[in-house]
């Protein structure tokens, strides 16, 4: 079983949801790359989040959004 991507909890941000283990809303990388920012920049400003994590989220949002068009 691998390691969560997202989570949320009420303790943490009121229930927003956050990378696993961080306390970063994913919001922030959707808000960073609309803004036309990069991975990278983001991941300076936010160093709790691993590269993993933020190309994980993508292929799986990638993945969701394919899986819509059918």
């Amino acid at each position: 079983m691998s390691t969560p991507l997202v989570t949320r909890s009420d303790e943490v941000l009121g229930g927003i949801p956050v990378f696993y283990g961080t306390r970063v809303p994913v919001q922030n990388l959707i808000d960073y790359l609309a803004g036309g920012e990069t991975i990278g920049s983001f991941l300076d400003d936010f160093p709790t989040v691993s590269r993993e994590q933020v190309i994980r989220f993508l292929d799986e949002a990638g993945d969701r959004f394919r899986e819509r068009q059918r």
